[in-house]
């Protein structure tokens, strides 16, 4: 590989197994991609979603950062409507400071939830339209030139976090680069505006003191196995889980009932969501994921290890990184 890999984490609730479980299977999946020389390892704020269990992302990121030692950790991201800046800096402040050098702060403006949840946030719903202005807010707090007069992150100011921004439009692009931040792109699940984001991204960036050059992070689902028939049946396995999960939710299907709904049209819009997937053995994996780079136009990749099970996924961190020989931080 020519660009270092990282890994997004959502830490999923398995079938039959339990929240500590999938916390437990998030650190050693870490510590895998510790072994294997990934560059991060980021956690994404969802909430209200029972198979996710990382909606207190910075809880979470504490608890890895305790059972690993050098790899950075992070969030990608926080949802930064849902929050107060001076939280979410004094949260960051408080981890780099028990961690530093290891902690990154991703920030999107989406919800991370529907509308129920959104009031139960208690979040505005315009909330998302002060986003560039709480993001600079937030960065005061860390670099000690707050924005709020007589404010000061505690414990934040001057500690090294760097920020990030996450999109999957042309608002973050334009937003990273006026703001002279790296920038993430979700192209692991929502991929049509990649390349234009990236290229917009580019040639409008500003330096700034954090980042004197663009720098680009893009999103891709691996399934990585020891055998092409494994990994096709992770894929089979994920298809079905997100049909459920975005077109039958509370319900209880089949196999063959959630095939059903795969072929009467949800198929398509989870494979339009997957388009960008590194499939099959190491070596098949390996050269998708250079191809990838190349089209994405990206300096890293944030690889999403999405096999059904949490052996099968550290099994897919541990082949990828076999056969890239991931780039070092």
């Amino acid at each position: 590989m020519t660009v270092p890999l990282s890994v997004l984490d959502l830490a999923p609730v398995d079938e039959g197994t339990s929240v500590g479980e999938s916390v437990a299977g998030s650190v050693a999946l870490a510590q895998a991609a510790e072994r294997g020389g990934y560059r991060r390892v980021w956690y994404a704020e969802h909430h209200n979603m029972p198979m996710i269990a990382s909606s207190a992302t910075a809880v979470l990121i504490a608890h890895v950062a305790a059972h690993t030692s050098t790899i950075r950790l992070g969030a990608g991201g926080v949802m930064l409507p849902n929050h107060a800046p001076l939280t979410i800096a004094e949260q960051f402040g408080t981890l780099a400071s028990v961690h530093p050098g290891r902690i990154d702060l991703g920030l999107g403006r989406a919800p991370g939830s529907d509308q129920a949840t959104m009031y139960a946030l208690r979040r505005d719903p315009s909330s998302a339209d002060t986003f560039p202005r709480d993001v600079q807010e937030l960065q005061g707090y860390l670099t000690g030139q707050s924005l709020v007069p007589g404010v000061k992150g505690v414990p934040a100011a001057g500690v090294d976090v760097p920020l990030w921004i996450l999109g999957s439009s042309l608002f973050g692009a334009k937003l990273a680069a006026a703001l002279g931040l790296p920038y993430a792109f979700a192209s692991h699940f929502s991929p049509q505006a990649l390349e234009a984001a990236v290229a917009t991204y580019r040639r409008e960036f500003q330096p700034s003191a954090q980042q004197a050059e663009p720098y680009v992070v893009a999103g891709v689902n691996v399934l990585a196995a020891d055998t092409r028939e494994e990994a096709e049946h992770h894929r089979a396995v994920v298809r079905r889980a997100r049909a459920l999960a975005f077109f039958a939710r509370g319900r209880t299907l089949t196999d063959a009932e959630a095939d059903l709904l795969l072929e009467s049209g949800a198929g398509a819009q989870i494979d339009s969501m997957m388009v960008h997937t590194a499939l099959g053995t190491p070596d098949e994996v390996r050269d998708q994921l250079d191809a990838f780079a190349a089209l994405a136009d990206a300096d890293e990749l944030i690889t999403a290890h999405s096999a059904p099970t949490a052996a099968a996924r550290v099994r897919s961190v541990d082949l990828t990184a076999q056969a890239v020989a991931a780039v070092p931080a």
